[in-house]
């Protein structure tokens, strides 16, 4: 994909970045650009909030739609590769994928050639939703790269735009299994810690009673094995590495998470066991519910075979 001459992008705000300064959303949003040269166009009227002009200052409150043009004429090539995509449904609105473990979902600014899902996309389909950017294509959610399952993919900005406003009103469900450490002694609880960036390491996120956003984990304890437990959690909020972050909050970090859980290699190579099995949404042509569900990969079936033998 070419975007030729000056690049216009859109951007949603979404709960991960409520109240941040404009510059400062922008800033995390395009990488390869200096904070100044981010205010410069906020300035010069080539950032519009909601279609109109603001500050630098504004603060960016949920669902705004900033639509972004930058000042240097530029040519951005988003290489589309033939890449397998395991296609669980699709219809003239949307698509909902069973990401593999180990992929990417999009590129980042300044690399647009990869094995990502979004170059595979672009191989594949004609017809993407423009909301969220030339290199975010489609993307409604994300899910991390080394988490496998489900995520829906907008074909059309409208479909795109009913989609969003659905994770805001939580009448998105997203269902995830995991395998944890150690035993959890309760068959059902609910997690609510907030959660903001750790202080300490900038690639991580961690439990923030006082600057953290709310975060919402529901855990349903599915089976037990001699040091492990498999259960499934269900998103009320969607922060970044939530499921992680909060079962390891609890002592009970995911097999296989080297960043929120200890660094063994015991089980598998292959990044944590956790996997987006259940994904439920009104359809924004029909207006009904639909449901899709996705069995485990390979890899989480190897460790829990390892775990039924221990």
């Amino acid at each position: 994909m070419k975007v030729p001459q000056k690049m216009k992008s859109k951007f949603i705000v979404n709960e991960n970045n409520v109240n941040e300064r404009l510059d400062v959303f922008l800033f995390k949003e395009l990488k390869d650009k200096s904070r100044s040269y981010i205010q410069k166009t906020i300035l010069e009227n080539k950032v519009l909030v909601n279609d109109k002009t603001i500050k630098p200052s504004y603060k960016v409150q949920l669902n705004d739609v900033i639509s972004y043009e930058d000042l240097e004429i530029k040519e951005i090539k988003i290489t589309a590769n033939d890449l397998p995509l395991d296609i669980i449904y699709e219809d003239d609105s949307l698509l909902v994928i069973n990401k593999k473990r180990g992929m990417v979902v999009h590129p980042s600014n300044g690399h647009y050639d990869g094995d990502t899902l979004v170059n595979a996309l672009m191989f594949h389909k004609e017809n993407l939703s423009s909301i969220n950017g030339v290199i975010r294509p489609g993307i409604v959610h994300r899910i991390d790269k080394d988490t496998s399952g489900l995520i829906v993919v907008a074909k059309t900005d409208e479909a795109h735009l009913f989609l969003q406003a659905q994770l805001k009103d939580k009448t998105m469900y997203r269902e995830y299994y995991a395998l944890c450490y150690n035993l959890i002694p309760n068959e059902d609880l609910i997690i609510k810690a907030p959660i903001g960036k750790d202080k300490k390491d900038r690639l991580k996120m961690a439990v923030d009673p006082y600057n953290g956003k709310e975060a919402i984990t529901h855990v349903h304890v599915i089976k037990r094995y001699k040091n492990a437990t498999l259960v499934s959690c269900r998103l009320e909020t969607g922060r970044t590495h939530q499921i992680r972050v909060h079962l390891s909050y609890i002592k009970h970090p995911i097999i296989g998470d080297n960043l929120y859980g200890p660094k063994s290699k015991h089980y598998t190579l292959l990044g944590q066991m956790l996997h987006a099995y259940k994904l439920s949404f009104i359809h924004p042509k029909t207006n009904q519910r639909v449901t899709f569900t996705c069995d485990v990969d390979d890899e989480f079936k190897k460790v829990q075979e390892i775990l039924e033998k221990e």
